[in-house]
């Protein structure tokens, strides 16, 4: 039996050449998915996927992985990818779950889940770094991804810029901290800030120097988060204007990205005890750099 020649794409064939080789093949809706918000302390974690068209049409000026991007390149590219792309979805996964759950059990849900709430069905799956399992379809997992195929960085494009519009808006719930700036990661400025004013219950309680500061580092993870106010949704300080710009899905309980654009009907989802939130259709907000550092439950990578 005659087995197919092998498809070499080769790193310096550009940005577009890993997904041109799997169309070429007759995988012709590849859908990317990326994260951003590892490496916080603070904040949600967001994970996206995109599925860009096939052709001209699919190809975005200036288009690279988001950590390379200036704040106004974010914006611009941002907007781009959600009029182009023929379905794109956004999961929000609070901090409380990141720590009830493990930051890496999370990001492979937000992932999955993501991939999984996108309307054009994607024929081949290229995620950054780890592979998601729980697929009906092939998938690849991209060392740097987000550098590599042009998909996984449209995802990493829409996860950055969705994190921070949702930590300029917890700066003005906690001002104290510099959300806005720093994004929630380990800065300077931010440990300065957690030494003086002890952590909110928006930093992530598993995260070693959160604990080491909130007198809770002998404590299970789960066991380190402030008990939640009575009455209250676990969720009830993130604040209203994170889904200021969702609209409501006429059926279904998770929102599905729109193979038409923004102005689709979609639904906001944050239910009490929810595992995840899916966001869609959002409008950039003002981001800013951020580094990768990643703090893992106990430890440091």
């Amino acid at each position: 039996m005659l087995t197919p020649p092998r498809t070499i794409v080769r790193r310096e064939a550009g940005l577009y050449a890993l997904e041109r080789a799997l169309q070429r093949r007759g995988f012709r809706h590849v859908a990317g998915a990326d994260e951003a918000g590892r490496g916080a302390c603070a904040g949600p974690l967001v994970a996206a996927a995109a599925i860009l068209p096939e052709g001209r049409r699919g190809e975005i000026d200036g288009l690279a992985d988001s950590k390379l991007l200036t704040p106004a390149s974010r914006e611009r590219v941002y907007d781009e990818v959600v009029a182009r792309a023929l379905a794109y979805a956004v999961v929000v996964i609070p901090a409380e779950e990141v720590d009830a759950r493990g930051l890496h059990v999370c990001n492979l849900a937000a992932m999955r889940r993501a991939l999984a709430s996108l309307t054009t069905r994607p024929e081949y799956v290229l995620t950054d770094g780890f592979g998601v399992d729980g697929l009906d379809v092939p998938g690849l997992a991209v060392w740097k991804g987000d550098r590599v195929a042009a998909c996984v960085a449209a995802a990493s494009v829409l996860a950055k810029v969705t994190r921070d519009r949702i930590m300029v808006e917890l700066d003005e719930t906690y001002p104290a901290y510099g959300f806005a700036e720093h994004k929630g990661y380990i800065t300077p400025e931010h440990t300065a800030a957690l030494r003086e004013h002890g952590p909110c219950r928006e930093h992530r309680f598993s995260y070693v120097n959160v604990a080491t500061v909130s007198g809770r580092d002998g404590s299970p993870p789960r066991a380190r988060r402030p008990a939640p106010v009575v009455g209250h949704a676990a969720s009830a300080d993130l604040p209203d204007a994170l889904f200021s710009d969702i609209r409501d899905m006429p059926s279904g309980d998770v929102a599905g990205a729109s193979e038409e654009g923004p102005d689709e009907p979609m639904e906001r989802f944050w239910a009490p005890g929810s595992t995840v939130g899916v966001a869609l259709g959002e409008r950039p907000r003002p981001p800013a750099p951020v580094g990768e550092d990643v703090v893992m439950e106990g430890g440091e990578r």
